[in-house]
């Protein structure tokens, strides 16, 4: 790995106590981007940031206000300033591109209060080409070992009334449908009211992160936080009539406030990412460059791979987590008589696994193995429900994972906590020792349901204290996590490498049951430019049977082609094929699913606009076979797609997956047309997609 580190002390002085002082500025390594600090004539932080020489935000505050102290706002002065300039390029374990470039320029100021107490902290900016960000550092403090933030109000004040895309900002949960509006139309509160939901929480008119946004002169601004640790989660609160966004942390009712830690401590990183293109958003990488470099060192025993599992068929009403065998999947009963609905047997894996062994994927998930099943959710008191080591009798961990190794395949073990992390925490060293034991290094986790204790919420600093410990434990016995119902991604994955996914919004399993019918054609185009840019997904595509017979009124709004593209367009490195084995028997279209890779040497998005439609291409590590998916929403568009991204000389076996002349998500999903190609570096080429539809496309090297 190349790697130069260039301090520059440029400034390094000690300022004068004045009314209104010096202002301070930082701006990227090309100068594109700038950020300006000062004092104002009481001492008070405010902020501007500069896009081209064009302010994209203007005068924003910066203040805290604790339990038991005074607020910190103003009667503030300069001490010291300090500018460092870094260039480094660090190496992916596994990712959308191999070597990242962290290229930015810091400025640290340190204040100080002019009257007594006499407190001391410093915000450190960091200037990037693709975007800012800013922190707080709270210093010792005499006669005080540690703080309570009541409120951090960090000020975002924007310059128009930007086309933005949002969901509100629940502290409970992600997964709603994002909306398209004016800021000065954005309604969080009307959002309160959703059946679909097991926990929802909305107390004031604010938007989760990332918050992307579009402005008149097509300049695109993601509002996000980065590493995100032993702190609660950001929402900004909205304030439509004068444009300005504050930071509303998530808070606990159990105790009364928002943040407590020791001193001396770093927030997490307030991100906005800027760029011309829609598609240099998903380019960028400054999330998880504002994180900590890679802790664990080797994680080689974690391989990025397809999986497919016992999973979807729950959501179809063909069996059942619980070995009582209900079905429907939010009633349970008290009798454990096995009544043949139970989804995770030892036959019907073993079924899953000779599937994947057959078609080049290596992972096998499996829900409804463990015992507790019958009293997961509807229940108040869910403590010490779930066994995370004790299968159902008629499920042969032991077997399975021998016979799952002799095809060369690994289980995805899977842990449902209902929402009750004291008990998972009270076994984690004991389940994952387990794991360990069985060589399964990869576990999906969920969290659904109101947090127990009550109080507690999934976004809150506690909830977020109890994501990095499941992370830290699987680090300790070689297990990576897939977290559903999370917290946000905030880029830790750079620091700790097995945090491999999460879900995190509004997945696949709402198309099967949700009230409303399904996600609609334009959710992820909006999601490729919103949550995308956070960190991998595991969104689970690769549904071949799009009207789910099973489901009278639900249905997938994609095309068959659109689910093929998905495994490129949304970005994760485990990505499942969800639908049942059966579905892809006779199909064709699986070829694709077969070769598509889920590690990559470099990513490129080709075209695309917020909610419309995307196109990227991606190389795969070690074979340099490329792959390309696009996808559009409701509405029928042609792209044309440029070659040049491909090796000059080489020549490529090309298969296009594309909607067929009279494909369409409402009628005719499925009518898909598969073509060899010849393209080469001067190649270009335009593809019609349906309504709803998409395109994929595999570039396997030849040999010789």
């Amino acid at each position: 790995m190349n790697k130069t580190l260039t301090l520059l002390f440029l400034i390094a002085s000690l300022i004068s106590c004045t009314k209104e002082s010096t202002k301070l500025t930082v701006a990227s390594p090309n100068g594109i981007n700038s950020i300006d600090f000062q004092l104002s004539e009481d001492g008070s932080p405010y902020y501007f940031v500069n896009h081209n020489n064009k302010t994209v935000i203007d005068s924003s505050s910066m203040s805290f206000d604790f339990k038991n102290q005074e607020s910190l706002k103003g009667g503030l002065n300069i001490i010291n300033s300090t500018t460092t300039s870094v260039n480094e390029t660090w190496e992916m374990p596994w990712g959308e591109q191999k070597e990242v470039v962290n290229h930015y320029n810091e400025m640290i100021i340190e204040l100080e209060e002019t009257q007594a107490p006499n407190r001391k902290f410093n915000i450190y900016f960091r200037a990037y080409d693709d975007g800012i960000g800013f922190r707080y550092e709270f210093l010792p403090q005499q006669g005080m070992d540690s703080i309570i933030i009541m409120d951090e109000n960090t000020e975002f004040q924007l310059t128009e009334d930007y086309m933005s895309w949002w969901i509100p900002g629940d502290w409970d949960i992600y997964e709603h449908l994002y909306n398209t509006t004016k800021v000065s139309e954005i309604d969080a509160i009307s959002k309160r009211n959703n059946e679909d939901l097991a926990q929802t929480y909305i107390p004031e008119n604010a938007v989760n992160t990332p918050v992307t946004m579009r402005g008149k002169d097509g300049l695109h601004l993601s509002f996000h936080e980065a590493n995100l640790t032993d702190y609660a989660g950001m929402t900004l609160k909205v304030n439509n009539e004068s444009l300005l966004l504050t930071s509303e942390l998530v808070g606990s009712d159990r105790s009364g406030y928002k943040v407590k830690r020791e001193l001396p401590f770093k927030t997490p990183w307030r991100s906005i990412q800027i760029a011309e293109k829609a598609g240099d958003l998903i380019e960028s990488k400054l999330i998880v460059n504002l994180n900590e470099p890679n802790k664990l060192g080797d994680i080689s025993w974690f391989k990025p791979k397809k999986y497919v599992g016992i999973w979807w068929e729950m959501h179809v009403g063909k069996s059942t987590w619980d070995y009582a065998g209900s079905q429907d999947m939010n009633t349970f009963t008290n009798d454990l008589k096995p009544t043949g609905k139970h989804g995770a047997t030892t036959e019907n894996t073993k079924r899953y696994i000779d599937f994947a062994a057959q078609n080049n994927i290596t992972g096998v998930l499996v829900e409804g193995w463990n015992t507790g099943w019958e009293h997961w959710i509807g229940f108040e008191d869910r403590e010490g429900v779930f066994d995370f080591v004790t299968p159902y009798p008629d499920y042969d961990l032991e077997e399975l994972n021998r016979y799952a190794k002799e095809k060369g395949v690994e289980i995805i073990m899977h842990h449902e906590t209902s929402a009750a992390p004291r008990t998972y925490e009270q076994q984690l060293d004991t389940a994952y020792q387990l794991m360990n034991q069985l060589g399964i290094h990869s576990v999906k986790t969920g969290y659904v349901g109101k947090i127990i204790p009550e109080g507690e919420y999934h976004h809150g600093q506690w909830m977020v204290n109890h994501y990095r410990k499941v992370v830290e434990t699987g680090a300790k016995y070689n297990v990576a996590i897939n977290a559903h119902e999370p917290i946000k991604a905030t880029g830790i994955r750079r620091t700790y490498p097995n945090a491999i996914a999460r879900e995190g919004l509004r997945g696949q399993e709402f198309n099967a049951w949700s009230a409303d019918g399904g996600n609609p054609a334009e959710h992820l185009p909006i999601v490729a430019f919103t949550r995308m840019l956070a960190g991998p997904i595991d969104f689970t595509p690769g549904v071949f049977d799009i009207e789910i017979p099973s489901k009278e009124n639900n249905r997938v709004s994609t095309t068959l082609a659109q689910q093929l593209a998905l495994y490129v367009v949304i970005y994760g490195p485990v990505q499942m094929a969800c639908d049942l084995p059966e579905n892809y028997e006779g199909q064709p279209a699986l070829q694709f699913i077969r070769d598509v890779g889920v590690d990559w040497d470099e990513s490129k998005v080709l075209n695309g606009e917020v909610g419309d439609f995307v196109t990227i291409a991606r190389k795969e590590r070690e074979t340099g076979n490329w792959f390309v998916g696009g996808i559009t929403n409701e509405n029928a568009r042609e792209v044309t797609i440029d070659f040049d991204f491909l090796e000059d000389g080489v020549a490529y076996e090309t298969i296009i997956y594309k909607d067929a002349e009279d494909a369409n998500f409402k009628n005719n999903p499925t009518a898909i047309n598969i073509e060899r190609i010849d393209v080469d570096k001067d190649s270009s080429l335009t593809i019609q997609m349906a309504e709803g539809g998409g395109f994929a496309i595999s570039l396997l090297k030849k040999n010789g």
